[in-house]
């Protein structure tokens, strides 16, 4: 074997090893057919001894690109890749989280849209994640939504006993880095101009009194993406009034951000302080979940 060939298969073996430890060895990918009749997969990670589990929500178009090669992974193209959820599924699991990191389903193959994940069709889609994980360990289930996926999860909590959706086993709801503001004239308003429109506050202006679970609200102070500042939160808080316990949690501080204000490596992705953000994440959790069979 030449120098440079010997040099490639040394360096592919050590981009196996190294993603496979990312995953951990009880990671697979699993696919699911929801009562739309449409496929959902997600990447699927496993604990030995689960006391919860979350399902994870990227921002963007939600779409992970997720190839079925072992170990499993995100397509090395896929614009959510490095999304704070998706590159911290491993802290979620170290906390003993059964993790599931949910892909766009298969009707949606560009990716999710605003309107998609305001839809009663991915509220359906969501429920059935949370029946197999519960099915795996009977411990609570939560919702975690980062940036546009913070659409997607509080569509879902709302969902619980509405719209004709039973409640999916879903215990509580984790939002961060939550879209609050579409500015008139910004690039999503033009391209959506009925959110503009109908959803001036973002998910502020969803039915939030409807959620009934504990929510946690997660922000950044040095958030400087102009759909999600920090100084929403009070504001998003108070529009909880049906949730059975509220609390927010301001961060600060990480490393310099080497992406836009509104994309993964910044403030607004928790860049360089992604353990302290799922740490909080975990305590609230931990703290407000009803352990056990019920």
């Amino acid at each position: 074997m030449n120098r440079v060939l010997h040099l490639i298969v040394l360096l592919a073996i050590l981009s196996f090893s190294t993603r496979n430890a990312a995953f951990g060895d009880e990671a697979s990918i699993v696919s699911i057919t929801t009562p739309r009749g449409v496929q959902q997969t997600f990447i699927l990670i496993k604990p030995e001894h689960a006391i919860a589990s979350v399902i994870l929500f990227a921002g963007g178009s939600g779409k992970l690109g997720l190839s079925r090669m072992p170990p499993p992974q995100v397509g090395p193209y896929a614009f959510v890749a490095g999304n704070f959820l998706v590159r911290s599924r491993e802290k979620f699991a170290a906390h003993e989280f059964m993790v599931a990191v949910i892909d766009a389903p298969s009707d949606q193959p560009r990716g999710m849209s605003g309107s998609f994940r305001l839809s009663t069709e991915h509220a359906i889609d969501i429920g059935p994640i949370a029946d197999y994980l519960k099915s795996h360990a009977d411990v609570p289930v939560w919702l975690v939504g980062t940036s546009a996926g913070s659409w997607s999860a509080a569509r879902r909590a709302i969902a619980a006993g509405r719209d004709g959706i039973a409640a999916g086993s879903i215990d509580g709801l984790v939002l961060t880095s939550t879209v609050t503001r579409i500015a008139p004239g910004s690039s999503f308003a033009r391209r959506f101009p009925e959110f503009a429109r109908d959803y001036p506050d973002g998910v502020i202006s969803m039915a939030l009194p409807e959620i009934r679970v504990p929510t946690l609200i997660v922000s950044h102070k040095e958030d400087a993406c102009e759909f999600t500042p920090a100084a929403d939160a009070p504001a998003l808080a108070k529009r909880l009034t049906g949730s059975a316990q509220v609390a927010t949690v301001l961060l600060s501080g990480g490393d310099p951000p080497r992406s836009d204000p509104c994309e993964a490596y910044a403030a607004h992705g928790y860049y360089g302080i992604e353990r302290e953000a799922v740490d909080r994440i975990a305590e609230f959790i931990a703290t407000n979940s009803k352990h056990g069979p019920r």
